[in-house]
């Protein structure tokens, strides 16, 4: 049983862990672990028993919970010692330390365990700060780590995490009884303390000292006009910005406008796949990255579909401007950390910020080619070591770039979701810190190339990604929903988002399509944007919103739509161009921008219009809407036979009577509806059902599975078809 004590030592722990995560300065998302021990009673035997409570494997500090520690017997943990058959065969103890566990539940076990199990201190912490990082990924780290510290911390040569780490950090605590903690040689650092408050406040006390030193080497770097990084190099500085300061607000995005051209070069299969320029004009820096980021999303994506993310921070925009940004960039990351997220490297363009565009997508084909030849040759390298240790390594993973730079414009990095290519990013940004500070005290020397591999394609990695859950039917893929603030729309985005697609919400009220976002789980998930579909500037605008959050767009769904229902003397020509405007015309819109991203892209789509079962049927009152419809439902069979060269499917819904939770019926038209057929408004859904074969009222959930069908897996050969969800409406047969 658990004792008072005990939910004591795990809530300090867990504070303490949430606060240490909580600043990207003092460790990246997932990184670290930090660890408590103490008693508690044994609920078989009565006694007491030491144990560990740490970190558990895949767990982010940040937002760790007491159900994401490991919890395991001191005693049995530390006998393995007797037992550690050496490094030869470290990836055995992983799989030892679940005979060491106790209770139920609680996380697995990570490799860091012994490090935390043997130290012979209370409380643990292992941490990859920036600062940190610089000192261990120094070409003299060791005679630094002396300068700054003195004795108080100890320098560890670079040894890949586990059991024997572990051995090697509790010798040096034993025989170093004055020292607080350890900088471990290209990697980062690690503190204990008699308290879980001593433990933290030396960890917060090594990284202040390193940040201390590294400015002051820095200002000092200044003060002679010399820089890190070296100096900028002209025609490498960051493009204007076109949109708001910092990170791209793709919650609200600046129409970009100076879009010149409409037409591509467009490529089969293939490495050239993604070559479909965009508009060879783009002013600014966010409207150039929106133009780039399908092309280069289409490129990551060669062996498995990416997601992208955007970042233009002022230092990653510093880094891609100066003189030393493709050596330090070919170096590659150091932290374990770091690498197993961004690969070992990334690809830089060569290029000029304000290069034409064009030429910018010509030379991101030839770089693609030489990285993806680069890595197969590092892969082989690694390879072939292992095989001379008498290892079979996993099999390549894949030769796409994770991080992609591009001078004058950002950062593009790329995962299976938002989150990991989100989290990508972040730790190249790291990546650049560390980069930073070991060039202001000495040189940047990463681990070198035959230890990365060895981490990448480390069996216990490939088993933890084996571990991971399947990916959600429509993992990757990226949606644009018009109208998706209400109703039809609004059910669409929640089902596309709980398939697993990334969606941008697009609406004519900001204020709803944020809100909608947020239902759906905010910015990892989705994004809201203002767009009034018959603007091509807004349109535009919405296309490089998804650009810009998530790397292009792979699926539309044109559903913004209203209706006036007037008989045809009452019908005003504004009434008929108004409804012609937001679905014909919209619809055209919307299908033109998208097409032009996803031929990009080169990944192929999906485009679903959100047509009526009045396209095919003739009721009263209503000629302006259903002659707008019928319109809509031939622009899915002409874009069908247009676009099916580059692997878009054009599909399209007939939905009637969807009167719940509908902005049209809402906006007056259900009441005029209700009208012609004499009923009260609020009947009008029952009224629908019962004219129908089925009499089953059609909700806006019942269109969204029907758009699901449509673009996920089932049916991937489908193009040009339009599928009725009116519970049976025999006059609108398709024939």
């Amino acid at each position: 049983m658990t004792t008072p004590e005990t939910n004591a030592a795990v809530d300090a722990l867990v504070a303490r862990s949430n606060r240490l995560g909580s600043d990207p300065r003092v460790t990246n998302f997932a990184g670290g672990n930090t660890s408590a021990k103490g008693a508690a009673t044994d609920p078989v035997t009565g006694e007491d028993v030491e144990l560990l409570w740490v970190k558990g494997s895949g767990g982010d500090l940040g937002t760790l919970r007491p159900q994401g520690l490991a919890v395991l017997r001191l005693d049995r943990m530390r006998a393995m010692a007797d037992t550690y058959p050496g490094v030869d065969r470290e990836d055995e103890m992983v799989a030892a330390f679940d005979y060491c566990l106790h209770g139920k539940g609680g996380a697995a076990p990570s490799i860091d365990t012994a490090m935390h199990g043997l130290v012979d201190a209370a409380h643990v912490d292992h941490l990859h700060p920036d600062a940190g990082i610089a000192v261990a990924a120094a070409a003299d780290g060791e005679a630094l780590t002396a300068e700054i510290f003195g004795d108080e911390v100890v320098w560890v040569p670079w040894r890949r995490p586990g059991f024997q780490l572990g051995l090697d950090i509790a010798a040096i605590k034993a025989e170093n009884p004055q020292a607080i903690g350890c900088v471990l040689g290209g990697h980062g650092i690690t503190a204990w303390g008699d308290t879980s408050e001593e433990c933290e406040q030396r960890s917060l006390d090594i990284i202040r000292r390193a940040e201390e030193f590294i400015a002051a080497r820095t200002a000092a770097l200044a003060e002679r006009g010399e820089h890190p990084f070296g100096p900028v190099r002209p025609g490498f500085e960051a493009l204007p910005d076109d949109a708001p300061a910092g990170e791209a607000d793709t919650s609200a995005p600046d129409t970009a406008t100076g879009r010149a051209g409409d037409t591509a070069r467009q490529t089969g299969s293939g490495p050239d796949r993604a070559s479909a320029a965009a508009p060879a004009s783009r002013p600014g820096r966010r409207a150039r990255a929106a133009a780039l980021a399908p092309v280069i999303r289409g490129l990551a994506s060669t062996d498995a579909p990416q997601v992208g993310h955007f970042t233009d921070s002022d230092v990653v925009l510093d880094l891609l401007s100066r003189e030393k940004l493709a050596a330090l960039a070919d170096l590659g990351t150091s932290c374990p950390d770091h690498f197993l997220r961004t690969k070992v490297k990334p690809l830089v363009v060569d290029l000029p910020a304000d290069a034409p565009l064009d030429d910018v997508v010509a030379r991101l084909h030839e770089l693609h080619a030489e990285y993806r030849a680069d890595y197969a040759a590092y892969y082989e390298r690694g390879a072939a070591a292992a095989r001379e240790r008498g290892e079979e390594p996993p099999a390549m993973r894949g030769a796409d770039p994770l991080i992609v730079l591009v001078p004058g414009v950002g950062m593009f990095s790329f995962g299976r979701n938002k989150q990991t290519a989100r989290v990508a990013g972040e730790f190249y940004v790291n990546a650049i810190n560390v980069m930073r500070g070991s060039e202001a005290i000495s040189t940047y020397a990463p681990i070198d190339e035959s230890e990365k591999f060895r981490i990448e394609y480390w069996a216990l990695e490939e088993a933890k990604l084996r571990r991971m859950p399947a990916p959600k039917a429509l993992a990757t893929r990226v949606a644009l929903v018009t109208g998706a603030a209400s109703g039809i729309g609004k059910a669409t985005a929640r089902r596309l988002a709980a398939e697993g697609a990334c969606v941008v919400i697009a609406d004519l009220d900001a204020e709803k399509a944020r809100a909608a976002a947020a239902e759906l789980g905010g910015p990892d998930v989705a994004v809201g944007v203002a767009a009034n579909v018959t603007s091509a500037d807004d349109v535009a605008a919405a296309v490089d919103a998804a650009a810009l959050a998530f790397g292009g767009v792979d699926l539309v769904v044109n559903n913004a739509g209203l209706s006036i229902s007037k008989p045809l003397l009452e019908t005003t020509e504004k009434d008929w161009d108004l409804q012609h405007d937001v679905m014909a015309r919209g619809s055209f819109l919307v299908a033109r921008e998208a097409a032009r991203a996803m031929i990009a892209q080169g990944m192929g789509g999906d485009i679903v219009y959100i047509a009526s079962k009045n396209s095919l049927f003739a009721g009263p009152n209503n000629v302006a809407y259903s002659a707008a419809k019928a319109d809509q439902a031939h622009q899915v069979r002409l874009l069908a036979a247009e676009l099916g060269e580059h692997g878009i499917r054009v599909n399209g819904i007939n939905p009637d009577g969807v009167v719940r939770g509908s902005g049209i019926f809402a906006g007056g038209w259900g009441a005029k509806r209700a009208a012609v057929y004499g009923v009260p408004e609020e009947e009008l859904g029952q009224f629908y059902a019962q004219r129908t074969l089925l009499k089953r009222e059609v909700l806006p959930d019942h269109v969204a599975a029907a758009v699901f069908a449509l673009v996920g897996p089932d049916l991937p050969l489908t193009t040009g078809l339009h599928v009725p969800v009116d519970s049976g409406v025999a006059a609108a047969f398709l024939r």
